[in-house]
């Protein structure tokens, strides 16, 4: 496909007539109009023979898949192979990044304008507001974030929440709001009960624009955003004010109040107060969880996902025990293992999804119904690291350990991790 191994591209066209509408990936090898055309080709080929063309592999290990939302456009994900994972892995991964780029282009621009294609030169204009979005999917800048494969809100842990709670809904309901949320080091540290209600994809949408909105560097800024779920058509205002650096808080709010007001009057009256309990919630960093969490010294990575309240939180800690596997191979290799285990063994937790664009069922749900049983959990050894996924009615824990420890050992150690967790934070 002449694509660099690991690279992947995202090509958006209109649905009927396959004019290209951008093309996004860190490869600096783009795929030409001929591969383009051809790739829209056959998807109408089959469309127009009875079948649906979603997904299907190349001789040198890269993967093709489709995905046409409300017959207006179509969104193609070309991978070139080589990106450690097998062909189930990587059909997830790609399926996945189809949907949450459609939802990204909802997010900002409304659904309305994308599924009635006016003006193709003044679409394809405005999508440029998208590619800030888009271009987090396909780079993976900010290591530790799994919410765009999990569906999950990537959450912070901070050690003293009351008053953090307590200043979120307060500040949330003198906007004229009940949405609000502070996001540390571009994670969830506190929200309101509202916040929470919104569709997991829609919470994990509007913590990448959080984080795309704060790197700009901007100490405040009012920005209208439609929500894919719960109003596609009709926008919301996000007010973002930057607290301290790594801390900010927001919510959604209708045409009041100012950004203005909400800025001079809101911010410092509630907010203040509290610099020095934001300070020490700064100090988590990327651990996720408060220093009373103790982890063994042998744990290399985790993620760990309550499945009732659709919240993640994931850490990486420097281990003596494998002094050469860096953080950034760590997280590479727990996300690998979270995709690993979703495409084979845990069904992934879907509490919505778009009715009509719902993605064709594939050989993921085909090995799953295979089993006579839900796997409840499953392990994988490498010459890097030792891996164990472990699922419960309300939480799937996802480890990775030193491969010093002993196999028949790491069902205990992830058992007693959970739990540990899981008591300490009332995660």
């Amino acid at each position: 496909m002449m694509l660099q191994d690991g690279s992947t591209q995202l090509l958006c066209l209109t649905a009927g007539s396959g004019v290209p509408l951008f093309t996004r990936g860190a490869s600096r090898q783009q795929l030409p109009f001929s591969v383009i055309g051809s790739l829209n080709g056959v998807h109408l080929f089959g469309g127009g023979q009875g079948a649906l063309l979603s997904c299907c592999g190349t001789d040198n290990g890269g993967k093709v898949t489709w995905r046409v939302f409300h017959d207006s456009v179509m969104l193609i994900a070309v991978s070139g192979g080589g990106g450690g994972g097998g062909h189930q892995e990587e059909e997830v991964h790609l399926q996945r990044l189809l949907e949450n780029a459609w939802n990204c282009m909802v997010l900002v621009l409304g659904q309305d304008e994308l599924a009635n294609v006016r003006n193709v030169e003044r679409l394809k204009k405005d999508l440029r507001s998208c590619f800030s979005l888009i271009d987090q999917l396909l780079e993976g800048k900010h290591p530790g974030i799994f919410g765009d494969l999990t569906h999950c809100a990537d959450s912070l842990l901070p050690p003293n929440l009351t008053p953090l709670q307590e200043a979120v809904d307060g500040f949330a309901q003198a906007a004229d709001s009940e949405f609000g949320c502070l996001v540390v080091h571009g994670r969830i540290a506190a929200a309101t009960e509202k916040w929470w209600r919104l569709a997991p994809q829609e919470v994990v949408l509007l913590s990448a624009l959080i984080r795309t909105l704060s790197a700009s560097g901007s100490s405040s800024c009012d920005y209208p955003v439609f929500l894919p779920q719960g109003s596609p058509t009709v926008a919301h205002r996000l007010l973002c004010f930057r607290l301290l650096p790594g801390a900010s808080v927001c919510v959604l709010c209708g045409p009041t109040p100012p950004l203005h007001k909400a800025e001079t009057e809101l911010v410092g009256c509630f907010w203040s107060p509290l610099v020095e309990t934001l300070r020490s919630c700064l100090a988590v960093g990327e651990r996720c969880m408060p220093g009373s969490v103790s982890l063994r010294p042998d744990v290399l990575a985790l993620l760990l996902i309550n499945r009732e309240t659709r919240r993640s939180v994931s850490c990486v800690q420097t281990s003596t025990h494998h002094p050469l596997l860096s953080k950034t191979r760590c997280w590479e290799l727990l996300k690998a293992f979270y995709i690993f285990c979703i495409s084979r063994y845990f069904a992934q937790d879907e509490t919505c999804a778009s009715t009509e664009e719902s993605a064709p069922r594939g050989k993921t749900e085909d090995f799953i119904l295979g089993f006579s049983h839900q796997p409840q959990q499953c392990y994988l050894v490498t010459e890097e690291c030792k891996s164990f996924g472990l699922q419960t009615p309300q939480h799937q824990l996802f480890l990775l350990v030193s491969p010093s420890v002993p196999t028949f050992a790491v069902r205990t150690v992830a058992t007693q991790t959970l739990s540990h967790i899981v008591s300490a934070t009332g995660f």
